[in-house]
């Protein structure tokens, strides 16, 4: 029996599931160091992989960068120009001739030609922006995206997303995807995309901010939520939505629906079905849905499409590099919205009176305000317009989000991917090894986390009888507490992220391997307890 009595479980499940995880680290902390068996913590979705060759890439760049400042002007000891682009492409290329040997060598010299090759990028243009980004001596100029490197970002996103829309994407270079969501929120109410006490719709289980922020005061959104109830006929959730669900959007006074494809904390992307029922919805019902899709982990499965494919006229995306390749340090993200988009219509559109406060909000950066996209509005919005001219991602952070770019784009064998989803995919069969359940061969889901219904699983394993008394008895946040206190394991509740109450995360990307197993054990374990308590209560 947990240590922390109902009532105090009552009021930390009240908490964001990142906030209470503090709780349980303590608890796992004191069993720790009482019992000498060591935390294991799979509430966080920090991968512990790294890509590594566009990394050895970079910092090879970094060194040749280097050199053409000193071949710039080398005056002062100490101190080097500017990188010059006349004839760079090919003093890049006898540089890494010379150090044919050196970690990052052949990658750079592939990625540089792919550039050339495949994108039709100017030789000296395109090696002269990598090799003056990656040093920093400038602003970001086009503030936006560095020019060459969207067009790689973008070839990425085409070919990872489900394949750019006529006239393609604009793409805004931000930190993260966290920043990527905070700069929405903020410049889709602004430009009358969004007002307060709007509706707007979440696929839920969703990750905790897209809940969080609609609350808050400034926006105050009334929420509609659309639940993954879906089960197969044994009871088991594949967190697909029913139609019934979808169709809530067909309601006009919905204003925006939000969504992480593939889900989290699921995993598991939209099914076909879906996507097109959705296009039907704002083909024929509500054309002016404005749609944001969160989809850092559509990169771990095969075939994903994205509504910012699908739909991109009226869907906004978000995509984050930070989980595919192990750098959440970097933070490294972009917006996409499509060139052909229904949101420069809508802005176009606004009342006399908002869009007169637009064109004066936006008068300091051209004298034409009525004519600034949506992109750069966000842009723009992300610095307070005063600061619009020192906007934009930095440019180190730019060279290294293309060269993660370039490192799938030139893996014409997929190799990246099958090694990230077998990482993942030993990891899954250890757990559900543990808990001794059936491994869930599911094509929609990504695995990067997976959700588990403590209390579905207790139905089917032991009947409804016993989990009825489950809930009768205890919180839906017990189970998490034992764990941590009894076998030193931390999970995060899914009730937090509106998933099933009895719910628990489990993130497959952050440990190795055999702690899985132990945790599945664990969770084996405690489930054995419930069921022996509820045995001796009957006796």
């Amino acid at each position: 029996m947990s240590k922390v009595d109902r009532d105090e479980e009552q009021r930390l499940e009240g908490l964001s599931p990142f906030e209470l995880k503090n709780r349980l680290i303590e608890l796992a902390g004191e069993n720790e160091r009482a019992n000498a068996l060591a935390m294991v913590n799979a509430g966080r979705g920090n991968p512990n992989w790294t890509a590594t060759a566009p990394r050895e890439a970079f910092f090879l760049l970094g060194q040749f960068a280097v050199t053409e400042t000193r071949r710039d002007w080398d005056e002062f000891e100490g101190l080097g120009g500017m990188p010059q682009a006349d004839g760079i492409a090919e003093r890049l290329d006898t540089f890494l001739k010379a150090n044919a040997s050196a970690p990052g060598a052949s990658a750079l010299a592939s990625y540089v030609a792919h550039g050339v090759e495949r994108l039709g990028f100017q030789p000296d243009a395109w090696v002269g922006e990598l090799a003056d980004a990656i040093i920093g001596d400038h602003y970001p100029v086009p503030d936006r995206m560095l020019t060459h490197i969207e067009q790689v970002v973008h070839a990425y996103l085409d070919a990872e997303m489900g394949g750019a829309p006529e006239g393609g994407w604009d793409l805004y270079a931000v930190e993260g995807g966290t920043a990527a969501m905070c700069y929405l929120f903020d410049s889709a109410q602004v430009n009358g995309l969004l007002n307060q006490g709007d509706r707007i719709a979440l696929m839920v289980p969703i990750f905790t901010p897209y809940l969080e922020i609609p609350l808050l005061e400034r926006y105050a959104f009334d929420i509609v939520e659309l639940e993954a109830s879906r089960t197969t006929e044994e009871g088991i959730h594949t967190w697909q939505y029913p139609d019934q669900e979808i169709d809530k959007l067909k309601d006009p006074s919905i204003k925006a629906l939000f969504l992480v494809n593939p889900s989290n904390p699921p995993s598991v992307k939209l099914a076909e079905a879906t996507l097109e029922r959705i296009r039907g919805i704002v083909a024929n019902d509500n054309p002016g849905l404005t749609i944001i899709t969160d989809d850092v982990y559509g990169t771990f499965t095969n075939g994903f499409t994205s509504l910012m494919s699908s739909q991109a006229a009226n869907t906004i995306g978000v995509y984050s590099f930070s989980k595919y390749f192990g750098c959440t340090g970097w933070r490294l993200g972009v917006i996409a919205v499509a060139r052909k988009n229904v949101f420069d219509q809508r802005i176009a559109a606004l009342p006399a009176e908002r869009t007169a406060a637009l064109n004066e909000r936006y008068s300091t950066i051209t004298l034409e305000p009525w004519k600034v996209k949506f992109i750069d509005r966000i842009v723009a919005d992300s610095r307070d317009v005063a600061l619009n001219h020192t906007a934009g991602l930095s440019t180190p952070q730019q060279v290294q989000m293309a060269l993660f770019s370039l490192h799938c784009l030139t893996d014409a064998e997929d190799a990246y991917k099958r090694d990230c989803q077998a990482i993942i995919a030993r990891r899954l069969k250890a757990l559900v090894e543990g808990l001794d359940v059936p491994y869930p061969a599911d094509p929609e889901a990504a695995n990067y986390y997976v959700e588990l219904d403590l209390l579905s699983w207790a139905e089917r394993n032991w009947g409804p009888e016993f989990a009825d008394w489950m809930q009768a008895n205890f919180e839906p946040v017990d189970p998490i507490f034992r764990l941590a206190e009894e076998e030193s394991v931390v999970l995060l509740n899914g009730g937090g992220f509106d998933g099933p109450e009895w719910s628990v995360r489990v993130s497959l990307a952050n440990l190795r391997m055999d702690a899985y197993k132990r945790i599945g054990s664990a969770l084996r374990k405690i489930g054995e307890e419930y069921h022996s308590q509820f045995q001796n209560q009957r006796r």
